[in-house]
């Protein structure tokens, strides 16, 4: 009997100890759900430092938080593509963190390596990170087109738009922002909403759903619709429209002719259809306007064009980011501090990809010690920034 109640008590013991590893064997809550999580965007903001605050501004290369590259590494579109996480950058997210990193074709492998590359990431950051890329279908599709993923393949979109098939837009827009949440990004650089009346343009071309603005229109706003149906963030590009311009603004100075009254006749419209689909940010391009601003800024730096008209003839109240501030548009007239300050000002909320990141926070931090921007205009930008989040399950 004695020896029975032994082996009961051993028996007992055993299967506690058993049931106790196995709880010591569950993984620790993850740092991408619980951890990060707030009640609000606003309580998340009071309790944010000025870096923190400053670091939501800005959308990066992941190159640029690997301090062991120079900047032309950095902004080299084949060479040096980071594809992990390292502890230099790590170190990098310390001192400069950002609000969002966006990745190129030389960044992404394979399916296995881009989900581990942007959940270290995501784990490196103290906010949860907007991840980035132009997926836009045809010729600009860093995931489409990539041999390893086998995804669906469209074709430019100047040929969805000969279709004159609105559902098509849609279709695009839902099956991309399907197999991109797959991949663990959360915003796309699209759908481009330039009306291409240039036939010389030399950058948008059949990026372009067509030549005619009513039809662009409509098309974008259905694949806006799209992507929302599969949780993916929108950015409508190239505001106020790149389809008229004879060069790029990758390569230099553009401008265009045409007055603001011929824009809203032609360019603007399918902005103003991406509006009213709640595109959840609008891309404003380097071209300069001659016609419409008095400043004969780059359109990215002008308070004309993007407070003024864009802001309050138009009435769009959602996120404003640059293009690249690594365009030759920006880096040929301006310093990255210079640049960063100056489209800040403009009313842009994010700034793309300054050439030089850390030149550029620092010049923003500067701009907020020395009262140029005042912390009031810092915080309209970062609330904006993590509401948007926010809505998407970020924070």
């Amino acid at each position: 009997m004695k020896t029975k109640q032994l082996l009961q008590i051993f028996l007992i013991t055993s299967l506690c100890l058993i049931t106790a590893c196995q709880k010591q064997e569950k993984p620790t809550v993850s740092v991408l759900t619980d951890e990060k999580k707030y009640d609000s965007a606003e309580e998340l903001l009071e309790q944010m430092t000025l870096e923190e605050k400053i670091g939501q501004l800005f959308i990066i290369r992941p190159e640029s938080l690997d301090s062991s590259l120079t900047n032309s590494q950095v902004h080299d579109p084949s060479r040096y593509g980071v594809t992990a996480l390292s502890q230099s950058m790590i170190d990098t997210l310390q001192n400069y963190p950002v609000g969002g990193i966006c990745m190129f074709s030389k960044n992404i492998l394979n399916p296995d390596q881009i989900k581990t590359f942007t959940h270290d990431l995501q784990k490196a950051s103290s906010i949860h990170l907007l991840m980035g890329i132009d997926e836009e279908g045809g010729s600009v599709s860093r995931i489409a087109n990539n041999k390893n993923f086998h995804v669906t393949q469209y074709q430019n979109m100047a040929a969805i738009g000969q279709t004159n098939d609105q559902n098509q837009a849609y279709q695009v827009g839902q099956t991309i922002g399907h197999y991109l949440k797959e991949y663990s990004f959360n915003l796309d650089f699209a759908p481009v909403a330039d009306v291409n009346t240039n036939p010389d343009n030399p950058v948008i071309g059949v990026r372009s759903f067509g030549r005619d603005a009513t039809l662009v229109g409509q098309m974008v706003s259905e694949e806006i619709k799209g992507f929302h149906s599969e949780n993916m963030m929108t950015c409508i590009k190239h505001f106020p429209g790149h389809g008229d311009t004879k060069t790029d603004t990758h390569l230099g100075y553009a401008t265009t002719s045409k007055t603001w009254q011929d824009m809203q006749n032609c360019e603007l419209i399918p902005f103003l259809k991406g509006i009213e689909s709640h595109t959840d940010m609008i891309m404003v391009s380097h071209i300069t306007a001659l016609q419409v601003t008095n400043d004969h800024l780059p359109s990215s730096l002008s308070y004309e064009m993007i407070s003024e008209r864009l802001k309050n003839e138009l009435g769009y109240d959602g996120i404003i980011i640059t293009d690249s501030l690594a365009m030759q548009a920006i880096t040929n007239q301006y310093s990255s501090s210079q640049a960063a300050v100056q489209a800040f000002e403009a009313g842009n909320d994010i700034l793309l990809m300054p050439q030089d990141y850390k030149e550029a926070f620092k010049g923003i931090k500067e701009a907020v010690q020395n009262k140029e921007i005042s912390e009031t205009r810092l915080n309209h930008s970062v609330l904006k920034i993590l509401r948007l989040k926010a809505k998407y399950k970020l924070i």
